[in-house]
């Protein structure tokens, strides 16, 4: 290893020992000045591609602001409108109450029990028809299997009409919003007439 470690002083010694041939000092001067020169080639280069790349990153960054922006107005705008398509469909059951309460409240006997009747039935049946379009169904499980996971059981009642367990009358009906529960079915349960 040590005669590895003398060769390259020999060799200094003999660059440094040049007896002032200026052909191999000239090229080597040259060569720090072009060696200068490539380098602050490649600095100003560098330094031209980072204000690129911060130019870059202050432009994605201001545009990942504007989407965050733009999403938190949609979302709210989707939680403040989000029953627009509902309550407009609702206005139109509204309407047929009103009128039918209009109706009752005339003082001329106008209106009787039976079109009274026959105009709550038509408002039910758009208002039936409304919540299905919305996805909301309504559960009336008489005669069904009792079911707790979408009934009540408010009591339970013998019956010999009935099979044991299953929903014998229905006190209040329930609704499920596309399929999940909204309220259960209050139920009467069939038991065994013993």
């Amino acid at each position: 290893m040590n005669g590895q470690a003398e060769r390259p002083e020999e060799q200094d010694d003999e660059i440094l020992t040049n007896d002032g041939d200026d052909t191999e000092t000239g090229a080597a001067g040259d060569a720090p000045d072009d060696a200068v020169s490539d380098v602050e080639a490649r600095l100003e280069a560098a330094e031209s591609k980072a204000a690129e790349n911060w130019d870059r990153y202050l432009r994605a960054a201001a545009e990942l602001d504007n989407v965050r922006k733009r999403a938190a107005r949609d979302v709210e705008g989707a939680r403040k409108y989000a029953l627009e398509n509902f309550s407009r469909d609702l206005l139109a059951v509204c309407d047929s109450l009103q009128m039918g309460i209009d109706a009752a409240g005339k003082s001329d006997d106008t209106a009787d029990a039976d079109a009274l009747l026959e105009g709550s039935v038509a408002t039910l049946k758009l208002l039936n028809q409304t919540l299905e379009r919305f996805g909301v169904e309504m559960l009336d499980p008489a005669g069904e299997p009792f079911d707790p996971e979408f009934h009540e059981a408010m009591t339970m009642q013998p019956s010999a009409d009935a099979e044991p367990g299953s929903v014998l009358a229905v006190i209040q009906k329930g609704y499920t919003l596309n399929g999940r529960l909204l309220r259960p079915a209050r139920v009467v349960v069939a038991a065994d007439p013993a």
